[in-house]
């Protein structure tokens, strides 16, 4: 939150960049909110300014977040109340760690279960969560090379263009019930999904969420009747739209290819960024230049990974329908690949 707008630029093509945006609008809000009441206590605590308040935020939610991430709402805002920083607030996150760090506040104790043995003088880490490098820079302030936590957040949008808009929005309207984190914010026409990394091309795509593929199967139908079909397998099953393949071999395809084009051009952006990025010289690899140009860059090469596992997924599964159907629409997908 605390980077200036030419170095925000550096993840513009990353969804993180509007999270900051409106981080920062939110933090300024509250500090305006409560600006008359600092100002009655100035001779006692001085001239509070905005990036004062925005420091301590960033410093005390960071630890509370950490140590309270498990907890309900109602404890968390218990415990908030309650904080009281210690030595465990020092500690250091790796992902991949099983340690677990338990706090009583009734006694006023922590402790690290250690998930392995420690030489003397050997740094103690815990892990904060598994969370990406999008949050780790966000919330705490520093990425990870190579995160195995890592995903993408992509937005997708009914094109208003679609002979079918009006259909395809009452009907997602009516029927679309998102079954996960990974397909939320319904918003209109538009929604946003959760990629994460898809470890292997022919296993079931694990990573892609079935909302995902549901929702640009819904995109790619060119007909009211292919519509009601999709409403009527829906209720003759779980409910959900669209989440069975299409019957039309050439249409599940079709659709497919819509979101494999979404992804390479997502890997684009990303990729031409980090190119720019690169190319930045910097005199010293120390300076607060430097060292955010490399958070920069370790966020955009770990989404680039991540849609790169889903592409790689898209296109084995939709060779494996064209050899399925006989071979016909191989031509379609090399040239929509």
């Amino acid at each position: 939150m605390f980077w200036s707008e030419e170095e925000l630029t550096m993840v513009r093509a990353s969804s993180i960049y509007q999270e900051i945006i409106d981080q920062k609008a939110h933090l300024e809000k509250e500090f305006l909110a409560l600006k008359p009441v600092l100002d009655r206590w100035h001779q006692n605590i001085g001239d509070i300014k905005l990036e004062d308040f925005m420091y301590a935020c960033a410093l005390s939610l960071s630890a509370i977040y950490r140590r309270y991430r498990h907890l309900s709402a109602d404890n968390y805002i218990s415990s908030m109340e309650n904080f009281k920083g210690h030595i465990f607030d020092f500690l250091n996150h790796d992902g991949i760690s099983e340690a677990v760090l338990l706090s009583d506040d009734i006694k006023e104790t922590s402790e690290v279960i250690a998930d392995r043995d420690y030489a003397v003088g050997e740094q103690v880490l815990i892990r904060y969560g598994k969370f990406p490098n999008a949050t780790l820079m966000l919330d705490f302030g520093f990425t990870h090379p190579y995160n195995i936590h890592d995903q993408v957040q992509i937005w997708m949008d009914l094109p208003k263009h679609d002979p079918l808009y009006s259909s395809k929005l009452g009907i997602l309207a009516k029927h679309w019930f998102p079954s996960s984190p990974e397909a939320n914010d319904l918003n209109s026409s538009g929604c946003s999904f959760l990629i994460r990394e898809v470890k292997s091309p022919k296993a079931k795509g694990k990573g892609i969420p079935q909302a995902l593929r549901a929702y640009t199967r819904i995109l790619s139908i060119t007909s009211h009747e292919e519509l009601e079909a999709l409403v009527i397998e829906a209720a003759e099953n779980d409910g959900r739209l669209a989440r069975l393949p299409l019957r039309n071999t050439e249409s599940e395809i079709h659709a497919h290819s819509i979101l494999l084009s979404q992804f390479t051009h997502l890997i684009q952006e990303r990729d031409a960024a980090v190119k720019v990025l690169e190319s930045m010289s910097s005199l010293d690899a120390i300076s607060r230049v430097a060292i955010r140009k490399k958070m920069a860059i370790d966020l955009l090469n770990g989404e680039i990974r991540v849609l790169r596992s889903a592409c790689a997924w898209l296109t084995n599964y939709c060779a494996n329908l064209s050899a399925c159907n006989g071979g016909e629409n191989i031509r379609r997908i090399n040239t929509a690949l």
